[in-house]
């Protein structure tokens, strides 16, 4: 069947298209219907049934004959190291994990905090959890101790399992102080820690309270997979609120397997027994939905992979991994590949490596500017795919499904609404806008399987975030506009839309135009206040490697570039060269947070930024152009 088809079939009976999906999971008591919207405009599914996440992403592979295949390739190069698990190892040592966890007096319902860098143990521990019904919480490894300390305090775990260290390109992150300091901010105490020891850096243990990973497990009895409802939360997932409060994303167990057990053929088209490759990390929704939880359903073999895009060794690592195992599918941010790009803009590295297996890449994260879809097109020959979605929804909202049939690209559009997702533009009033104009992007309730019901202990706040502005739908918080064929443009965040002397003008427009020049390797566009005009665009340029002509040359065309493209409604006049953009750690830019810079308001730091000294390297740029003013 065509996407068309699918789609339509979706629309004409979601109940029957869900059902009909569900079928794919092992069942322990199976559903009596999909939806139950008895409690709207918070729905559920598959809430009557009874289901294990870790059985479906382990166990059902090894009855079925899977044992002996390779469930998770740990590639490490900076500790130049490689590390495989077959299906039925992977079931063992889960079991094991779980048989001790359970020993300790973790339960069906316990939260358990996992802190840990991109190591094979931090999946073991996902799935643990998963195995007893415990939910877990995974924090990013290497987050301060106090945004530790507050999500120890919203989620309060009964357990903590952590490692003793992070490794980074040329440094150790010492992860057991961190936790120590955590522990000790925070209000609730855990009942115990389980330290994963890791050579690089052992760490000091708290008596009593501490135990290291092997010793706690030894001699515990396996633990067999407890049955959950359908509605029970696999786990909770933080992310940045806007008050600087963390916002926990709730994930429910049943809806999360269904939904990502159909997205692995039909969006990423890959057949179980390949071997899929998300260069995310386990902190973020991209490392739970297509790290740990999505490729393990669905049976193929995924990637843990602990280095960097470039410098570790080089900016040809990506392409060293694809090559070593045989990806035959990947996915990465958008900030990842224009960090090779302005390495290796020639892509000679790329020459050195055998990349037939590969048939796709997967672009989400962050806008995927044109230039560097149609830079690693080039490079790559194969389907570059920009899909869209977001730590709510968990799986794509809009995308191009390569497994059902490979619809013609749209270079700068993550294609169309998958189904499930009833995707509208909206204006200020809630009203759907014609074709090709800019408005708010929201989704009709109910969301699909596997997105958020609610967030953790803060239902109020849930509706008032996501609920309330549009009642009847989900606010993204994105703003773009939809072409005459369906296809979705996303342009900013619904706050990186400015306003220009009363023209409504997209951020992510600006930034797709000055990233076409080739000496760009990345920019950023932000808004800032203006007494006359209401706000100004302000431009951030990052050049190439190897580029040395003058930065006032270079601004000069790029503000040229962009009054002959998007026109001088745009009032776009004033640029500056910078080494480097602020961003999180998951590589998204905070654009947000340079407003505040040049507008000289006061800012929280950012809990996920990656490098705060680049903010002082903004400060004196933005100095360099008058702002802030006065």
């Amino acid at each position: 069947m065509a996407y068309a088809d699918i789609y339509r079939r979706w629309q004409a009976d979601p109940e029957g298209f869900w059902m009909e999906q569900a079928e794919a999971i092992d069942w322990i008591e199976k559903p009596s219907k999909a939806l139950f919207d008895d409690n709207a405009p918070l729905y559920e599914w598959f809430k009557d049934g009874k289901v294990n996440a870790c059985w479906n992403a382990v166990d059902r592979h090894v009855e079925a004959g899977r044992g002996p295949q390779y469930a998770i390739i740990h590639d490490s190069p900076v500790t130049g190291t490689t590390h495989k698990i077959t299906y039925s190892e992977l079931r063992n040592r889960v079991a094991s994990l779980a048989g001790a966890l359970r020993a300790k007096g973790v339960e069906k319902g316990d939260r358990v905090i996992i802190y840990m860098p991109m190591v094979p143990e931090a999946i073991e521990a996902m799935l643990a959890c998963a195995r007893l019904g415990a939910i877990h919480s995974v924090v990013f490894g290497g987050f301060a101790a106090h945004e530790l300390a507050v999500r120890i305090d919203d989620a309060k775990p009964k357990a903590i399992l952590a490692a003793s260290c992070g490794i980074e390109p040329g440094r150790v992150v010492h992860y057991k102080p961190l936790l120590d300091a955590a522990i000790e901010q925070a209000e609730h105490k855990p009942d115990f820690c389980v330290i994963l020891q890791r050579e690089q850096e052992v760490a000091k243990l708290v008596e009593g309270r501490d135990f290291g990973w092997h010793s706690f497990q030894y001699g515990a009895q396996p633990a067999e997979c407890v049955p959950v409802e359908g509605d029970h939360p696999a786990y909770i997932l933080y992310t940045s609120g806007t008050t600087g409060q963390p916002k926990g994303v709730v994930r429910p167990t049943a809806g999360h397997l269904v939904a990502l057990n159909w997205t692995m053929k039909n969006i990423y088209g890959v057949n179980p027994g390949e071997v899929f490759w998300a260069a995310s990390d386990v902190g973020w929704v991209v490392g739970h939905s297509y790290i740990a939880y999505g490729p393990l359903i669905h049976g193929n073999t995924t990637i843990v992979f602990e280095g960097k895009p470039v410098g570790t060794p080089d900016a040809g690592t990506f392409w060293r991994v694809i090559a070593d195992h045989k990806v035959a599918s990947f996915f990465t941010a958008p900030t990842a590949f224009r960090a090779i790009k302005r390495e290796d803009p020639k892509g000679e590295l790329l020459q050195k490596y055998n990349l037939d297996s590969l048939r796709a890449l997967y672009l989400a994260g962050e806008r995927a500017d044109p230039d560097t879809i149609q830079w690693a097109q080039n490079q790559l020959g194969v389907p570059v795919i920009d899909h869209w979605w977001q730590t709510e929804t968990g799986w794509a909202i809009a995308a191009n499904p390569l497994g059902i049939e490979e619809l013609p690209v749209k270079v700068g559009s993550p294609s169309v609404a998958m189904p499930g997702y009833d995707v509208q533009v909206l204006d200020e009033g809630g009203h759907p806008v014609a074709p090709g104009t800019l408005g708010a992007i929201a989704v009709k309730l109910p969301l699909p399987p596997g997105t958020l019901p609610t967030l953790w202990n803060a239902e109020e706040r849930f509706q008032k975030s996501y609920l309330d502005h549009f009642p009847g739908y989900y606010e993204t918080g994105d703003a773009g506009y939809i072409d005459e064929d369906g296809y979705l443009y996303i342009m900013a965040r619904t706050d990186d839309v400015i306003n220009v002397a009363g023209h409504r003008l997209s951020t992510g427009a600006m930034e797709e135009v000055l990233a076409s020049h080739p000496d760009v390797a990345e920019c950023a566009v932000i808004g800032v206040a203006d007494e006359l005009k209401g706000q100004l665009p302000l431009g951030f340029l990052c050049l190439n490697a190897g580029c040395n002509r003058p930065h006032d040359e270079i601004v000069k065309e790029n503000v040229a570039l962009v009054r002959e493209q998007i026109g001088p409604v745009a009032a776009f006049k004033h640029a500056c060269v910078v080494d480097r953009l602020p961003k999180t750690r998951s590589g998204k830019i905070l654009r947000a947070t340079m407003v505040k810079i040049a507008d000289g308001q006061e800012f929280k730091m950012p809990a996920t930024i990656d490098d705060p000294a680049i903010l002082d390297e903004i400060r004196e740029a933005l100095k360099g152009l008058g702002y802030p003013k006065g």
